[in-house]
């Protein structure tokens, strides 16, 4: 161990998909026991698994149980273990070519071997079906991925069967999709606005998660083209130059809100706008602001603060009183999925499996 090293260790109890893990550092070695697997030896099974920096990215030493079961050894070399940094801006995955998309709600979209999963962030571009129709409306926003009906298809959830969308076929140039890596730099953010509803109160919802809770103070940047623009900060018009604010009363999901802004007689929502002239669109958003914007808990005496959560997940940050916006950049390693079904590292990460792990840097 060097003079800087670093050391930490948890468990998790597995659910089938890549399991991400956030530390304060980049770790150089992982090692990882499967508590289900040694208690339970069968075909397969990963009891342990080991990580190095010098193997690369993606890979694993394990020890892995044959058919007998007898333990023997085996090594992955993809969707092994690896690690990752967020950068201070927005990272993404590789451009992927649209072969078509529904126009309905949810948009299903098909892309050959698309590697989304439900929780995946991704943003469209181009989305024309021909120079004046299609679905461009969207492309620039980022959406959570919904749904995933196979390799090749997945869905977002928007209102996609307006009259000004058309469905996309016949791969058409520049439709392209591509992930956010770390979609969540900054939280709460800024969010997307998919829908709302008026009335007495007003419900948000939003095309990915927003991170607000119960409490958040926010504004809203809403185009004329999207209606609705009464929610609009600026201005006041019974006090000229003070912004309008709300606060958020409920948070039924992690893509809706509730908040107290009696919006009764406002302008209705309007996403069926037309797709030709949607070169440099404005989109609809809602930010937060104020004085109780970062997820922390009050400090309520004793314990120090909480570390802040960010879409539900603690953060690398420390102790932090609910305040500014929360930094993060996150860091740590992936235990992935192996190269198929049958590759023994997938039952690393099988569902309900107790995996125990260590991480150093050093």
């Amino acid at each position: 161990m060097t003079e800087y090293s670093r050391y930490a260790r948890g468990s998790f109890v597995s659910n089938g998909a890549a399991e991400v893990i956030n530390l304060p550092f980049q770790p150089t070695t992982v090692q990882l026991w499967n508590y289900g697997v040694y208690g339970a030896p069968a075909q397969h099974g990963v009891a342990s698994a080991y990580w190095d920096i010098s193997l690369g990215q993606g890979y694993a030493m394990e020890q892995v149980f044959n058919a007998t079961p007898v333990l023997t050894t085996d090594v992955v070399t993809s969707n092994g273990i690896s690690t990752f940094a967020a950068g201070l801006a927005l990272q993404y995955g590789p451009s992927k070519q649209i072969i078509g998309a529904t126009a309905a709600n949810p948009i299903v979209f098909n892309v050959t071997n698309h590697g989304y999963s439900v929780g995946t962030v991704v943003v469209f571009s181009g989305l024309y079906q021909t120079p004046t129709t299609g679905m461009p409306q969207i492309a620039g926003m980022p959406f959570v991925v919904s749904a995933v009906e196979d390799a090749n298809h997945f869905a977002v959830v928007w209102p996609g069967g307006g009259s000004n969308y058309t469905a996309l076929s016949g791969s058409p140039a520049g439709a392209t999709v591509k992930q956010v890596l770390y979609p969540y730099l900054y939280a709460p953010g800024v969010a997307f606005i998919e829908a709302i509803a008026t009335g007495t109160t007003t419900t948000v919802t939003t095309t990915a998660p927003h991170n607000y809770v119960v409490g958040q103070e926010i504004a809203f940047r809403i185009p004329q083209a999207w209606g609705t623009t009464q929610l609009n900060s600026l201005p006041d018009n019974a006090i000229p130059g003070s912004p309008i604010y709300g606060y958020v009363i409920s948070v039924p999901s992690s893509t809706s809100f509730i908040c107290n802004i009696n919006s009764t007689g406002y302008t209705a929502f309007n996403t069926n706008l037309v797709a030709a002239p949607f070169i440099g669109q404005s989109f609809p958003q809602v930010v937060a602001v104020g004085d109780v914007n970062s997820g922390g808990t009050p400090y309520s005496g004793g314990a120090l603060y909480p570390s802040p959560l960010v879409n539900g997940v603690p953060t690398i940050n420390g102790p932090a009183i609910s305040g500014a916006f929360v930094n993060n950049t996150s860091q740590g390693f992936i235990i992935g999925t192996g190269g198929g079904t049958n590759d023994p590292m997938s039952s690393m990460v099988a569902g309900d499996n107790m995996i125990v792990w260590v991480a150093t840097y050093g």
